[in-house]
C-alpha cells in the first residue's frame, strides 16, 4: 500500500430559497477553468487552517456575497473523476434562506451569482446536478 495521496478536500454549498411557490437555488458562473462559463454551486478548496463548515461559509461569502446563519452537512461526494484537476472529495452543505435578505455580489473565481428556478436549471459543472438532487431530497424531507 502506498501512502502519500494527492487528494483535494473541497466544500460545496446548496442555498435554496422560495419565491412564492417556486423553489430556487443560488448558482455561480465559473470565471476560471475547469468549466469556465458553466454554472456551479458555490464552493472550493478547504484551507489548511479552517474547519469544513468555516470553509463552506467562506467560499459562499467570497463567491456570492451571501452570508448565512447556519448550514447543514448533506453528504460527502468522492467519486473518482468528479473533478478534472485531480482526485477531489467534496463535503457538501445546504441551507434555506429568505432571498430578500441576500445581497448577491460575485467575486473571486465567480463571474456571476444568480438565483435559478429548480425547474429551469442550466447545465451544471462537475457532479453538481447529483449534489443538487440529493440536497433537494433532503430539503423536502426535513
Amino acid at each position: 500500500m502506498s501512502y502519500p495521496q494527492n487528494i483535494y478536500v473541497m466544500v460545496d454549498t446548496v442555498v435554496f430559497a422560495y419565491q412564492e411557490q417556486d423553489l430556487q437555488v443560488l448558482l455561480i458562473e465559473r470565471k476560471n477553468e475547469p468549466y469556465r462559463g458553466k454554472w456551479a454551486l458555490p464552493g472550493g478548496f478547504v484551507e489548511d487552517d479552517e474547519s469544513l463548515e468555516k470553509a463552506a461559509l467562506r467560499e459562499l461569502q467570497e463567491e456570492t456575497g451571501a452570508e448565512v446563519d447556519s448550514i447543514t452537512q448533506l453528504h460527502t461526494f468522492g467519486q473518482p473523476g468528479r473533478d478534472p484537476r485531480g482526485r477531489a472529495i467534496s463535503v457538501t452543505y445546504f441551507t434555506q434562506v429568505n432571498k430578500k435578505d441576500m445581497q448577491l455580489q460575485a467575486a473571486t473565481d465567480a463571474a456571476e451569482a444568480r438565483w435559478f428556478s429548480m425547474d429551469t436549471l442550466p447545465e451544471l459543472a462537475f457532479d453538481h446536478q447529483e449534489i443538487l438532487a440529493k440536497a433537494r431530497q433532503a430539503l423536502l424531507t426535513s
